[in-house]
């Protein structure tokens, strides 16, 4: 451009000629004529060449391309430039492959479809799933993650889970709604199995009945995508992938979700500073906007789990989600209900909750409760080594020793009496049981009831005293001194009789 400047500063204005430009800098007369006739260089113009091979062929490789679109053939069974190549070739094309691969890079670029873009207002969401992986515990595993985005703000909201599901689906929602301190007005899904149940025609949508609970007790407005049209929610699709790219690389490394998702949080608290483009402000200030315009959260969050009426089998085992959870042996073969949510299973009893274990969420899997088979065990004491719910249970040294020592005194009478040790497990801690069996072996007789006598607070309660605040009506009252010569008739009278014993 300099040079460009230059030729054109002495020619045009000082009045040097051509033919000398031509001399100083060696380019052809018609350079430096062209150079006079743009202010600046033009650029290259590749000129349009016909085709005479592949011309006639266009209008059959844009057929296979838009067939290919309009009946939705997935993106890996499509034709490739390879492929299209060789039947044109059957068809009579006598070119190369170059041309054919150029053409239908060119069909697929040109052909693409526009969006109109969208105005959002205050108090709208749209909600999407992403799936990550992640070291837990040191080994790597697939984590789905719930994503809450605000169009308006640029807010997001993220939580990670074990799987995408109806629970984790509605939990995901309890704590976006908690995060942002508000209830969107409205908020876009795709069509989805944790929300939609059928589909009935381009708008109409029969809901789930975890959804429709989801949507009663929040009162939000829904929206739902066209079917294969994600674009319809396009800024929580973008923030999958900025979550993804983001907050999950490096591979994160954890011990439990619990971690996991606190590291999120922060994280999603961390990008509230960052500054929206094109609207001159930071993210946690348009959030006020947001949350002006969104329902208030109610009273009591909403109970995120799913819930399912079975029946307790003859090993005290209740079946949920394809995995075995157990329940005290007294509930066998009595109906029940199980609670699912994302960390725990609670397993019900007429409102009462008699059984609660971590969540599994594997398939044939057993949770077990070692004290839920007690009961059953004193019934049955030469289980006692053989019982798979007590295979993994792990008990303090001091019981070993107990048990050692009762089976020394009386074999089959130990056991029995250890058993009953167990049972107080039941209802205490075990580092309170352990604590009174460790008093107890002090002793040379040690027993159920003495290990028991332990378990109660050291200090004595104290002896009732009667209190006259409050009952100034009995101040007045006086009570006679009892007639010790009657106790003392008595005495003398049982002395004649017989004597005292």
């Amino acid at each position: 451009m300099e040079q460009w400047n230059k030729i054109r500063q002495q020619v045009l204005r000082e009045g040097v000629s051509i033919r000398q430009v031509e001399r100083e800098t060696g380019l052809h007369r018609d350079t430096i004529k062209k150079i006079l006739a743009h202010s600046s260089p033009p650029g290259f113009a590749c000129p349009m060449r016909d085709k005479p091979k592949l011309g006639p062929y266009l209008d059959r490789i844009a057929a296979i391309l838009q067939a290919e679109k309009d009946e939705q053939i997935p993106q890996k069974q499509r034709h490739t430039a390879k492929r299209i190549f060789e039947r044109l070739r059957e068809e009579g094309y006598t070119g190369g492959y170059t041309q054919v691969k150029e053409a239908v890079r060119e069909l697929k670029r040109t052909s693409q479809e526009v969006f109109m873009p969208l105005r959002h207002e205050p108090g709208e969401a749209q909600v999407d799933f992403g799936f990550a992986l992640i070291k837990l515990g040191g080994e790597l595993t697939r984590a789905a993650f719930f994503v809450m985005a605000l169009p308006y703000s640029d807010a997001v909201y993220v939580r990670a889970y074990p799987r995408e599901c109806t629970e984790t689906f509605q939990d995901g929602h309890v704590q976006a709604f908690a995060f942002f301190e508000g209830v969107p007005r409205r908020i876009s899904y795709d069509n989805a199995k944790t929300s939609v149940a059928q589909i009935i025609g381009a708008h109409a949508r029969k809901l789930t009945d975890g959804f429709l609970q989801l949507q009663s007790h929040y009162l939000f407005a829904e929206h739902f995508c066209r079917i294969r049209r994600p674009n319809e929610k396009g800024v929580v699709e973008s923030m999958v992938k900025f979550t993804r790219l983001n907050f999950f690389v490096p591979v994160p490394e954890v011990d439990s979700f619990e971690e996991l998702n606190w590291h999120l949080a922060r994280h999603c608290r961390e990008d509230l500073e960052r500054k929206v483009r094109g609207k001159g402000a930071v993210k946690k200030d348009l959030l006020r906007d947001d949350q002006a315009a969104f329902l208030p959260l109610p009273e009591a969050p909403f109970d995120a789990c799913r819930k399912v009426s079975t029946t307790a089998d003859r090993l005290s085992l209740v079946r949920f989600d394809c995995n075995d959870y157990s329940v005290p042996v007294r509930w066998a073969h009595h109906t029940v209900v199980v609670k699912g949510y994302p960390d725990k299973v609670l397993v019900c009893r007429h409102d009462e909750v008699i059984a609660q274990h971590p969540r599994l969420w594997g398939e044939e899997e057993v949770a077990y409760d070692a004290t839920h088979y007690l009961e059953l065990l004193e019934r049955k004491p030469g289980a006692l080594d053989y019982a798979d719910p007590l295979a993994e249970w792990e008990l303090p040294e001091c019981f070993h020793r107990l048990r050692k020592r009762l089976e020394e005194e009386d074999r089959l009478p130990g056991i029995r009496e250890y058993i009953r040790v167990l049972r107080l497990l039941e209802k205490h801690p075990i580092d309170r049981v352990a604590r009174a069996i460790e008093k107890a072996l002090k002793l040379r007789y040690c027993s159920r009831d003495i290990v028991a006598q332990y378990l109660y607070p050291d200090e004595l309660p104290l002896a009732p005293t009667f209190i006259l605040d409050g009952r100034e009506h009995l101040q007045g009252v006086r009570v006679a001194a009892p007639d010790l010569a009657a106790y003392a008739a008595l005495v003398e009278g049982r002395a004649l009789r017989g004597g005292l014993n």
